[in-house]
């Protein structure tokens, strides 16, 4: 049988975008590890009679809901109400659960009050979820067809809520696994790798293939679906080769996180440092780096040079370069790249100057100009960009900074430093 779940956030605060949802992220790709289709999310505030509606119009279309949140003490936390309400059961005091609960208190050195044993109130015939993570318990049920979970919202319980105890639960519904690779590839829009992968997604039925545009780049999912993961692996693998081979020196990796974590790993595999000279970008490479555990090991650090006379009295970029191509220019980021390597004792230098906007700078350049400079022991090179898409500051200096790590990756790999990139 083909399980069609959903997956009900309840909590004003997610629709208000004070937090952002990462319970129902997380609750999807366990699913999906557990070859269980999510078909719907649905986040509702607060409010008793919206919750009812959302909670009718689920047990209509979904066999198995698994709701997050609402099952603390307070007046708001209304979802076992609703769902004992929505499929005819009572509420009943489960006695493990307040004692669970005092424990949970005392050791906290902290006195229940009335309301707090509101949590200890379950669904008739429901499989109690023990939170050894909080204080309030989750719980499955079955009823008219339907499998209900409840988890609680704050993420640190959820998840291992839904690892330790939903998943046990869970697994007698499993349908085999969906297992995916996600490749990721900086230097091509997606538009123009949709545009030639049309005809190859149209035709795949297992796996399929997916594109998604990231800030700055682009990612391509490969999904499949198989009774175990090592026939899953069998169909995925072929199409990843493929894909890899196809676009080149654009793929950057294969289910990785950052194309500064790639970089970082790969500084430490040859041995390398790096340190960075930036203006446009105004510390954004050094802080994605140092973002990451153990970069210390290959960033020597960064240098802001925001202002000529850093660039000047720092950096050591010559003020005759200065004066006659100004600071957005090819000359003075090669010098920056040669400065911050001289100074910082690293064996890769990377620079940024550019225009991040909202306006021209007074030699007229545009917003979006920017040159990106790298330094190494066999010489220096300078990439221009002329980026005119959506010319907000911090897209361009994302941007920017990709492109500098682009840079040092390829140097890193052999590759060319324009190899696949559209001219």
């Amino acid at each position: 049988m083909s399980h069609k779940v959903e997956i009900l956030s309840v909590g004003t605060e997610l629709l208000l975008g004070s937090i952002a949802n990462t319970d129902a992220q997380m609750l999807s790709q366990g699913l999906s590890a557990l070859g269980l289709n999510v078909y719907w999310h649905t986040v509702v505030g607060d409010n008793p009679q919206r919750a009812r509606e959302a909670v009718a119009i689920a047990k209509q279309r979904a066999d198995i809901i698994i709701t997050t949140g609402g099952l603390g003490p307070t007046c708001d936390d209304l979802t076992k109400n609703v769902l004992a309400e929505a499929f005819g059961k009572k509420l009943y005091r489960d006695e493990d659960s307040v004692r669970r609960l005092e424990e949970f208190a005392k050791k906290r050195g902290r006195k229940l009050t009335e309301n707090n044993y509101q949590q200890a109130m379950l669904p008739e015939g429901c499989t109690v979820l023990v939170n050894d993570w909080g204080s309030a318990p989750g719980c499955a049920f079955e009823a008219e067809g339907v499998h209900v979970i409840m988890l609680p919202g704050p993420p640190s319980e959820c998840r291992p809520m839904f690892q330790y105890r939903a998943v046990p639960y869970l697994q007698q519904f499993s349908e085999g696994v969906i297992a995916s690779h996600t490749l990721k590839l900086f230097g091509i829009g997606e538009s123009a790798m949709e545009a030639q992968l049309r005809e190859q997604m149209n035709a795949m039925a297992n796996p399929t293939l997916a594109p998604y545009a990231k800030e700055g780049e682009c990612e391509l999912r490969v999904t499949a679906k198989a009774a175990t993961q090592e026939e899953a692996q069998a169909l995925l693998l072929p199409t990843v080769d493929k894909l890899k081979e196809h676009f080149g020196p654009l793929v950057y990796g294969v289910d990785v996180p950052s194309l500064e974590f790639v970089l970082e790993g790969l500084l430490k595999e040859r041995g390398r440092t790096l340190g960075t000279a930036e203006s446009c970008t105004g510390g954004l490479m050094a802080k994605r780096l140092t973002d990451l555990s153990g970069a210390s090991q290959v960033f020597k650090g960064g240098i802001v040079s925001y202002t000529n006379e850093v660039k000047h009295n720092v950096l050591g970029v010559p003020q005759e370069l200065l004066d006659q191509y100004g600071a957005v220019s090819a000359p003075v980021a090669e010098a920056m790249a040669e400065g911050a390597r001289r100074v910082l004792g690293c064996d890769i230098g990377l620079s940024s100057t550019g225009v991040a906007g909202p306006d021209k700078d007074d030699r007229g350049n545009e917003v979006g100009t920017m040159f990106i400079g790298i330094a190494t022991y066999e010489g220096t090179y300078v990439r221009p960009l002329h980026i005119t898409l959506r010319p907000v500051r911090e897209r361009l200096r994302t941007i920017t900074a990709h492109h500098a790590f682009d840079l040092a990756r390829r140097y890193l790999t052999g590759l060319d430093y324009e190899a696949g990139m559209p001219q």
